[in-house]
C-alpha cells in the first residue's frame, strides 16, 4: 500500500491511495471513517499492472480537520488490508484501520524556532545572580550548600537554592556558546513552593527570582542574542496558598475558601463529596483546580490586560501549557487567541506526554493539532524511543516508533516540537540510560545512588549518542539544565540539583556544543524530511533531505564497530559512537 502526500495532510489537499494486488482480485473498495462518525465506503479504480498483479486505487480530498481511519476490503469484505504492528499492511479478515490525519488549511507555527536549539531551566536551581542573606518569607529555606541535595524528605519544596533571573542573565553568553535560540523557564510566578506550580499570583514575579523589571531586562537581553523566552503557564489549577483561594489566609481573611462572595468563589468547585471540601488536582489540596469554563477565569488569564497578554507583552515569545491534556479544547482555544493576539511568532506549545495527533482523555478525543488549539507539543515519544534504543537497542523498533510520530503529526507542528531526553518529570537522561531503573524504589534509595568510574564513563557515551539521535530527528532538540554537563538523578526532587558550575564535564559539554553547531550551521534541520537508510539492533543512521541536500546521522550503541553503506560511501562507526555528515 502507498498514499501519497506520506504523513498527515492539509484540509482540502488532494490524497492518492494505491495498492498493489494478486491480479484474482476483481475489486475492492476503502473503508474511510472521520472519528466518531460514521464509514463510508469508497470503490476503487482498477488497473492492470501484467505479471498477474494489478493495482487499485482512488485519490479523496478531506473537506474538515480531523482524526481519519481507512482500511481496504476485497471480495465483499471477506479479507482486507490493515495495518500490523509494524505500521504496514497485512492482509486478513479484520484487524486494525490505518490512520489519516488532517489538519487545517491555515494551520502555521512560527518558523523562528525551527531549526534551533532549546535549553531548560528550572529557575531556582540555575544560578544565584544575586547573593541571598535571607529569602522573602520565613517559612523558606535557604540552601548556601549548592552541591547538597535537594530536600526529599517531609520537607520537600520548601528549600531554596537561590537561582534568580538575574543569574539567568548573566549566564546568557554560556547559554549562546551551546547555539541554543531559545529558553523555556519552570514556573517563575509568585509561588509558595520551589517549584512554583502551585500559583500564589499570576501577575506577580516570586521575589526570591527578582521582580517584573528584572523579567524584562532578561528578556532584553535574550532578545539581542537572538533567543526567545518561553514561560510555563500552569492554568488548570492555583495553589491554597494563593490571593485567590487563601486557605492559609497568607492574605488576609478573604479569598474563594474563607469567602463565598469573593469573585474568584466561582472559579473553584467547592463541594462535600470532595473529601477536602473542594475539587483538587489529582487530590492534592494544596492544588485546587479551577474551573477553566468559567467566563470570568477565562477572561482573566485571556482576555485583555490578562495573564497572557501582560507576560507577552512584557517580552516573553510564547507560553508551555502545563498538563495540556487536562484543559478543555476549548479553553486551550481561547488561550491560543490571546497568544497570537500578541504576534503570530508567539509559540504555544502543550505538555502531553502520548501521541497528541489521537490522545484522548476523560474519554474525549483531544484536538490538540488540528490547527486552532496547540503549536505543537512536547515530544515524549521521541524521548521514549531514543532511551529505550540506546539503553537497550533494536533499531528496526525505534524506526517504527519514531515514523509513527512522522506520519501523524502535521509538519507544521512536527517541525517545532519539543524534542527533550529530561526534563523536570523525568529522571535525568544519563540515569536513565546507565543506572538502576528506579522503579518501586523510594526516595531514600534513589537519595544514594550515584554513577561512578567506568559506569560513569560509560554513561557520558550513552548521553552523547542519544543527543546525537534527538539533534538530528525533527522538532527542537531540548537540553534540560545540567545535561550538557552529565549532571545525574532520579525522580523529583533528585532531577533538580543546582547546575554544577564548580564541576563542568568537559566531555559532555564539548559534544553537545558540537551537535548544536552542526545543527544551527545546516537549515535542513528547520524542516527537511526524514528518511532512515540503515538499522540494525546496535545501529540506526538517518537522512534529513531538501532541495537535493541531505545530512546524515548515524549512531551506533553496541560495543563493537559498525559499517553500513549508503549512495557509495561506507561509514564506520566504533562502538557507542555516533557521526554527523554531508552526504
Amino acid at each position: 500500500m502507498c498514499k501519497y502526500p506520506f504523513g498527515a495532510v492539509k484540509q482540502g489537499e488532494n490524497t492518492v491511495f494505491k495498492i498493489k494486488c494478486d491480479g484474482q482480485i476483481s475489486d475492492a473498495v476503502m473503508c474511510l471513517k472521520k472519528d466518531g462518525e460514521e464509514e463510508i465506503r469508497i470503490p476503487l479504480k482498477f488497473e492492470n499492472a501484467g505479471g498477474g498483479h494489478c493495482f487499485f486505487g482512488t485519490e479523496y480530498t478531506f473537506t474538515r480537520p480531523g482524526l481519519y481511519f481507512y482500511c481496504f476490503q476485497f471480495e465483499n469484505g471477506r479479507y482486507g488490508l490493515y495495518k500490523d504492528q509494524n505500521g504496514s499492511g497485512n492482509v486478513s479478515e479484520s484487524g486494525e484501520w490505518f490512520i489519516q490525519f488532517v489538519y487545517s488549511q491555515d494551520f502555521t507555527t512560527p518558523s523562528k524556532f525551527k531549526g534551533g536549539v532549546m535549553y531548560q531551566i528550572f529557575p531556582d536551581r540555575f544560578f544565584e545572580g544575586r547573593k541571598k542573606e535571607a529569602l522573602s518569607f520565613p517559612d523558606r529555606v535557604y540552601r548556601a550548600d549548592k552541591d547538597g541535595l535537594p530536600f526529599y524528605g517531609k520537607d520537600i519544596n520548601t528549600d531554596y537554592f537561590g537561582g534568580d533571573l538575574a543569574g539567568i542573565a548573566e549566564k546568557l553568553e554560556y547559554l549562546k556558546s551551546l547555539n541554543i535560540n531559545c529558553i523555556y523557564l519552570n514556573p517563575v510566578f509568585r509561588a509558595h513552593s520551589n517549584h512554583r506550580y502551585n500559583t500564589a499570583d499570576y501577575m506577580e514575579i516570586d521575589p526570591d527570582l527578582g521582580s517584573e523589571e528584572d523579567f524584562r531586562l532578561l528578556c532584553e537581553k535574550s532578545h539581542s542574542l537572538g533567543i526567545s523566552v518561553i514561560l510555563d503557564g500552569v492554568f488548570s489549577h492555583t495553589g491554597s496558598d494563593s490571593i485567590y483561594f487563601n486557605k492559609e489566609k497568607r492574605y488576609g481573611n478573604d479569598g474563594a475558601f474563607n469567602n463565598p462572595d469573593s469573585p474568584y468563589r466561582r472559579w473553584y468547585d467547592f463541594s462535600q463529596k470532595y473529601s477536602c471540601g473542594y475539587r483538587a488536582w489529582w487530590g492534592f489540596e494544596t492544588l485546587p483546580e479551577v474551573n477553566e469554563s468559567d467566563e470570568s477565569y477565562i477572561n482573566f488569564i485571556c482576555g485583555e490586560n490578562g495573564v497572557i497578554q501582560h507576560w507577552l507583552t512584557a517580552g516573553a515569545d510564547g507560553i508551555r501549557l502545563d498538563v495540556a491534556d487536562e484543559l478543555p479544547d476549548e479553553f486551550i482555544r481561547q488561550i491560543r487567541r490571546a497568544v497570537k493576539r500578541c504576534g503570530r511568532d508567539k509559540l504555544l506549545i502543550g505538555e502531553v506526554w502520548e501521541d497528541a495527533s489521537t490522545k484522548i482523555s476523560f474519554g474525549n478525543r483531544r484536538h490538540f493539532l488540528y490547527g486552532d488549539e496547540l503549536d505543537s507539543v512536547m515530544n515524549y515519544p521521541f524521548r521514549n524511543a531514543v532511551l529505550d534504543f540506546v539503553r537497550n537497542g533494536d533499531g528496526a523498533k525505534f524506526s517504527q516508533r519514531i515514523f509513527s510520530i512522522y506520519e501523524n503529526y502535521p509538519k507544521p507542528a512536527l517541525d517545532c516540537a519539543w524534542n527533550s531526553l529530561s526534563t523536570h518529570d523525568t529522571p535525568r537522561a544519563i540515569t536513565a540510560l546507565c543506572g538502576k531503573s528506579p522503579d518501586n524504589s523510594d526516595r531514600n534509595w534513589q537519595s544514594r545512588q550515584k554513577l561512578e568510574g567506568r559506569q560513569l564513563e560509560k554513561g557520558k557515551k550513552m548521553l552523547l549518542c542519544a543527543y546525537a539521535l534527538m539533534f538530528g530527528l525533527p522538532g527542537t532538540p531540548c537540553i534540560y539544565y545540567g545535561d550538557e554537563i552529565a549532571m545525574q538523578g532520579y525522580r523529583d526532587p533528585f532531577n533538580r540539583g543546582y547546575f554544577r558550575w564548580w564541576d563542568m564535564d568537559g566531555y559532555t559539554l564539548s559534544g553537545i556544543q558540537q551537535l548544536a553547531r552542526f545543527r544551527t550551521s545546516h537549515p535542513i534541520y528547520a524542516d527537511g524530511a526524514l528518511h532512515f537508510v540503515y538499522a540494525d539492533f546496535d545501529c540506526v543512521a538517518f537522512v534529513r533531505f531538501k532541495d537535493g541536500e541531505e545530512v546524515l546521522t548515524a549512531v551506533n550503541r553496541g560495543d563493537k564497530e559498525i559499517s553500513f553503506c549508503y549512495k557509495d560511501r561506507t561509514f564506520c562507526l566504533p562502538a557507542m559512537s555516533y557521526i554527523n555528515d554531508d552526504i
